[in-house]
């Protein structure tokens, strides 16, 4: 009996050497993990932001009520915005809310999405309407497969996912298109 109790307070500094270790291994590692929280670090209200090409001349608008920052991913996102792409044929973009990618390559925008392209001589504006839409202002390029409704005119068109070249001029309608196109009375 008296050698189990010469032991025991070797046992139990043992136990706090352990425990001590175990808890700054602990606090290192803890304090070594990134942060997981997604926390702006700037805000920005009432944005008006221009972009200019190498030459000087104006490329892209954007107006937004609120833009937020997030450092963890580097994505920034945009409340109410208003994007303008000044090159003919001059297109806006509004939405309920974006995401702008970190390299500023790729706009997201989110719910109740309205893209306005005018068109060159007395045509009506074509209208592009969908809950979510990705722009590519760099490769003037645009698409979606969210289901859209365009219109020019009195003019519809429906289908089930997008994509816009402005540099070709082309724009192709997925899914099953339907529509109705009204003839111009001479």
């Amino acid at each position: 009996m008296k050698g189990a109790a010469s032991l025991f307070p070797l046992a139990l500094v043992l136990l706090l050497g352990g425990l001590t270790f175990w808890l700054s291994q602990a606090i290192r590692f803890e304090g070594a993990r990134p942060s997981q929280r997604h926390d702006p670090d700037y805000i920005v209200e009432q944005l008006k932001l221009r972009r200019f090409d190498a030459r000087g001349k104006l490329q892209h608008t954007v107006i937004a009520r609120k833009m937020l920052h997030f450092p963890d991913d580097d994505v920034t996102e945009v409340e109410s915005p208003h994007f303008i792409r000044h090159r003919p044929p001059v297109t806006e973009a509004f939405a309920q809310r974006a995401t702008i990618s970190k390299d500023g390559k790729r706009i997201d925008l989110f719910e109740k999405v309205r893209m306005v392209r005018q068109n060159p001589g007395k045509s009506p504006p074509t209208i592009f309407e969908t809950n979510s839409i990705r722009l590519f202002p760099d490769d003037e390029r645009a698409e979606t497969r969210d289901a859209v409704t365009i219109t020019q005119g009195s003019s519809t068109l429906r289908g089930h996912g997008l994509e816009v070249n402005n540099k070709t001029g082309r724009t192709v309608l997925h899914g099953r298109v339907s529509g109705t196109f009204q003839r111009k009375r001479k």
